[in-house]
């Protein structure tokens, strides 16, 4: 998958692309239904599926604090090339993108820098300053333009539109099932093993560390997990994601003990999944404290997964 930062006005020779807008935090089923879309049309034109999104998210640049996010950008770029897309076109949303007139967007993202020959959108859609973009404009440009703009019907689940604000829900209430069936996959969080403190070796509990955003929708807590990336073979285990207070930790983490594995895994990129949430994050009064509630999840852990 070819990721695009920039966007330059396209080379004559550019065949141009089919594509898709959105934020697409989650690409949830709805998400993937719409891509699905793009990748037959881009199929029969033969020409690139392509998805437009943007980082930080404009809701992310507009709000502080910015509101729980499911995906980190690096889950994002793993997901979607998971699905085939051909280009990720993520711009930069900053004050210069936020003050661009709608019709300025248009031509100049979509019709020049990308030639967008087809293009699949939520008949809800806005853009562009003030949000004066919208579906009608779309049409209307591309008519001009030869761009063809189709919309996309709701997609439901058990009568109720799919949306990342449902699954940011489930998430926050450690509802993982019903995350997965909105998301049409098990909910995982990825990112590369890096040096802790340490701390946990000294108690019997040596972990695997991962920095996780701040803003992540998921409850903070200990989880059963499944861990991805170690080899060939899912490894089990519990893991505590939060700020650690009984440490008096700043920042996110994810810290999984996993269970019957001792190999130095330093800089791999694993996905962690997790299972069953156990608890919510707690302060302890001493270390002794936190080695024997660990142990109890540890012991809990193992039950769920009959090891």
């Amino acid at each position: 998958m070819k990721l695009i930062r920039r966007i330059l006005p396209a080379h004559p020779s550019d065949p141009g692309c089919v594509a898709t807008i959105g934020n697409f935090d989650g690409l949830h089923k709805g998400h993937q239904s719409v891509i699905q879309h793009v990748e037959w049309k881009a199929q029969a034109l033969d020409l690139p599926a392509t998805v437009i999104s943007f980082e930080p998210l404009p809701i992310e640049f507009f709000r502080s604090p910015p509101p729980p996010r499911i995906y980190a950008l690096r889950d994002k770029l793993r997901l979607l090339q998971a699905m085939n897309v051909e280009r990720f076109a993520c711009l930069r949303f900053n004050h210069q993108l936020a003050s661009m007139e709608a019709e300025n967007f248009v031509q100049h993202i979509l019709l020049d820098g990308l030639k967008v020959r087809y293009l699949v959108v939520g008949d809800d859609f806005r853009f562009g300053k003030g949000r004066h973009g919208d579906y009608r404009m779309l049409l209307e440009m591309g008519a001009q333009q030869g761009m063809q703009v189709v919309d996309t019907p709701t997609f439901l689940h058990d009568d109720e539109r799919v949306s990342s604000t449902r699954i940011r829900l489930a998430l926050s209430t450690a509802e993982l099932e019903l995350a997965a069936q909105l998301l049409g996959k098990p909910y995982r969080i990825s990112g590369r093993v890096r040096h802790g403190d340490k701390r946990g070796r000294t108690i019997g509990f040596p972990t695997l560390n991962m920095r996780v955003p701040q803003h992540i929708a998921l409850r903070k807590g200990v989880y059963a997990v499944k861990v991805m990336g170690l080899g060939d073979d899912v490894v089990y285990g519990v893991a505590n994601l939060g700020d650690r207070p009984t440490v008096h930790g700043l920042e996110n983490r994810l810290e999984a003990h996993l269970f019957d594995f001792n190999q130095q895994v330093y800089g791999k990129h694993i996905c962690v999944e997790p299972v069953v949430f156990l608890r919510d994050e707690m302060k302890f009064a001493s270390f002794d404290d936190l080695k024997t509630q660990i142990a109890r999840d540890a012991e809990q852990a193992r039950a769920i997964f009959n090891i």
